[in-house]
């Protein structure tokens, strides 16, 4: 028997009119959700226009280069060579220093803010990390160029004196020299790569803590009653738990490392060549390239840049797509749905 049989019913004499059932959201839940859809269906749109606009201007690349702008590894418009395949590695080489600095960083500090930090401390701490996240990418810049650079330059040449044989640090000078050739250690991907990990700690231990932070207290509690440490409880309860707030956060720095722009072209010195060598001096990005030549290019030109920029935009959007997916999947993305 349904609602509506209950209520047709004829009510005894001397008792009241049953209560109408009205099933749905209070007002104020129908605006927050209203607005809530609104904001999310324009910045849809507004992702999706940029796309649309990126994606037209990149027609006539396309037409006139082909495959080729895929292959082709010099950027030479004047002798009409325009090709993204060296700046493509060298966006990805980039990216990858930065996360394998970033992952391990982050993790370890946004579990230390969440399980293991005092009280008192933990708030500071969760500040500072909101500040970092919020400096400036120039800034990071110009750390890295005066005051990171001349120590990473050693740290590469003892990489490559001792781990040379493995090929991305082998670099093409001696290392052992007693006057080593410093200018081939800098402006390289590496140094560009840390530069940009401190840019993407933050972001990726900002979501991890608040991920961790939300771990159900009374598995936390079970898993202590049962003897476990501290490193238990985070081993068996917050990581586990945690995962999709991991992974979201790490696929959120790499967003930001492939697409990190001010920082690495203060940092890299310019070189359209295809090399494994992270350590030596000489690497390009998409979007260093782009801010590079944009004030002084030609039509054409301009619309290979904006190419370059849809290909990056495409990148992004598949590494979120990516990340979307495996947070769904897992426990701590579920429990964060709306």
């Amino acid at each position: 028997m349904t609602v509506a049989d209950l209520s047709s019913l004829p009510v005894p004499a001397g008792q009241k009119q049953p209560r109408q059932l009205q099933p749905g959201h209070q007002p104020s839940d129908r605006i927050f959700h209203g607005t809530a859809r609104t904001i999310g269906l324009v910045v849809l749109g507004l992702t999706g226009a940029i796309g649309l606009f990126l994606g037209y201007q990149s027609i006539p690349t396309f037409r006139e280069y082909g495959w080729s702008f895929f292959t082709q590894t010099a950027w030479q418009p004047e002798l009409n060579k325009i090709g993204i395949a060296a700046v493509l590695v060298g966006t990805f080489e980039v990216a990858l220093v930065a996360m394998v600095v970033t992952f391990p960083l982050a993790l370890m500090f946004a579990l230390f803010i969440s399980d293991y930090a005092p009280k008192w401390l933990k708030s500071w701490l969760v500040s500072a990390v909101d500040l970092m996240a919020a400096v400036p990418s120039i800034i990071y810049g110009l750390w890295g160029f005066f005051l990171l650079m001349p120590h990473a330059t050693l740290l590469a040449r003892w990489l490559s004196q001792y781990l040379g044989w493995i090929p991305i640090f082998k670099v093409n000078t001696d290392a052992n020299a007693a006057v080593w050739q410093q200018s081939a250690y800098t402006s390289s991907a590496f140094i560009a790569g840390l530069a940009v990990a401190m840019m993407a700690i933050p972001l990726a231990c900002s979501v991890m803590r608040s991920v961790f932070d939300q771990a159900p207290l009374g598995e936390r509690e079970a898993a202590m009653a049962l003897g476990g440490t501290r490193f238990g409880v985070a081993r068996t309860v917050v990581l586990p738990f945690g995962r999709g707030g991991i992974i979201g956060g790490t696929m959120l720095a790499l967003g930001r490392a492939l697409g990190e722009t001010a920082a690495v072209l203060v940092i890299i010195s310019p070189a359209y060549v295809i090399k494994p060598n992270i350590l030596e001096a000489g690497v390009q990005t998409i979007s260093a390239l782009i801010a590079g030549n944009f004030g002084d290019a030609t039509k054409a030109q301009l619309s290979a840049l904006l190419t370059a920029g849809f290909v990056l935009f495409v990148i992004t959007i598949a590494v979120n797509s990516v990340a979307a997916a495996f947070v769904r999947r897992s426990r701590s993305g579920a429990a964060l749905e709306i």
